[in-house]
């Protein structure tokens, strides 16, 4: 398959990318390469055969329909988005920006290049649009999880610009009959995420010998789901998700925060001890809760497994010790996020 991965040298994106390109598809990674887009979380594709690298806007519509033409993709993964909270309260514009407007400029190139189709090829194209369980909103301890039927109850400018471009996808599907397939993710975890996310801040700060910050007292629910695993039920949805379907991915893996965080300190407790011999726990350390901070999500999977027949292959315990693994093995991808070299990379400076 030729398939075009908007966001790609993003955490979720550039995963996929490698996954999708390791099965022997041909494939076009368009990313703006804003502040979490790194082009060296791809660096093992780039120059290859049956990869193409894009360094453009999904804002640019102009842009956008030049990606269409050359790329002449079957499936479109759109991955492209402002994705954190706390940005997201600081400085919602972006979000809206990238996240609707970009979505908007997207479905309209991916429309004009799906008219031009004819016969199978045009039968078989499917515009999967990533999004995330926040657009449901907050559970409460006991309530049953999220599943496709879920109203939608965002809380934040992040997860109400993304229930918006939700609601730009379906809608191109129904007016215009774009075949569009809705996805909708649990908590992502795994190699080359950007160091503002949870569990790389505390895998980061263990090795650094910073304090390990928690909002509120921990008590936050999320469902935590294995990278490679959610790039598996991406693919799965590009070659099998019917149009106008919605599909919820999960990990089944529930877990309070502050107990995330301590298992994590106890990985890095057996893979890298502390000179001082104290438990990497010691350094936790509880701040002001995040306005609007949703208390738990869970997804329930069943319709993807059933029939998408997909099912995670890693559990919270092999997951997270791959993960923290990958991060001891990578010091340098790490690094120079941390020292702000990858920006001049980006730049042409290195």
């Amino acid at each position: 398959m030729k398939l075009l991965i908007t966001g790609g040298a993003g955490f979720i994106g550039s995963n996929l990318s490698r996954l999708a390109h390791s099965a022997g598809h041909e494939v076009t990674v368009i990313d703006k390469l804003t502040y979490a887009g790194n082009r060296s979380s791809l660096a093992d594709l780039l120059g290859q055969a049956r990869f193409s690298f894009v360094q453009a806007d999904i804002c640019d519509a102009e842009a956008m329909r030049r990606a269409f033409a050359e790329a002449r993709p079957d499936k479109v993964l759109h991955l492209a988005a402002e994705s954190h909270v706390d940005r997201s309260i600081d400085g919602p514009g972006e979000f809206i920006a990238t996240n609707i407007a970009g979505t908007f400029q997207l479905l309209q190139a991916a429309l004009g290049h799906w008219r031009s189709l004819s016969g199978p090829t045009k039968d078989a194209f499917r515009f999967v649009h990533v999004s995330t369980d926040e657009v449901f909103g907050s559970l409460g301890p006991s309530d049953p999880a999220f599943n496709e039927s879920t109203p939608y109850d965002p809380h934040s400018p992040y997860s109400a610009s993304k229930a918006a471009s939700d609601h730009l996808a379906r809608s191109w599907m129904d007016t215009y009959g774009l075949p569009v397939v809705v996805t909708n993710c649990s908590n992502n975890y795994g190699p080359y995420q950007f160091p503002e996310k949870l569990i790389p801040v505390v895998i980061l700060k263990c090795l650094r010998g910073e304090p390990i910050p928690v909002y509120g007292q921990g008590e936050n629910i999320r469902d935590w789901l294995y990278v490679d695993d959610h790039a598996r039920a991406l693919l799965a949805a590009a070659t099998q998700g019917v149009p106008g379907r919605t599909y919820c991915i999960g990990g089944d893996n529930e877990r309070r925060n502050i107990d995330l965080v301590r298992e994590l300190c106890g990985l890095l407790d057996e893979f890298r001890p502390r000179a001082d011999g104290q438990p990497h726990a010691s350094a936790i350390t509880y701040v002001t809760d995040r306005p609007g901070h949703d208390l738990r999500y869970a997804i329930d999977a069943r319709r993807v497994r059933a029939e998408l027949g997909w099912a995670p292959q890693e559990d919270f315990k092999s997951g997270f010790r791959k993960t923290v693994r990958w991060y001891l093995d990578h010091p340098a991808w790490a690094q120079a996020i941390l020292d702000g070299s990858y920006r001049l990379e980006r730049q042409g400076k290195l």
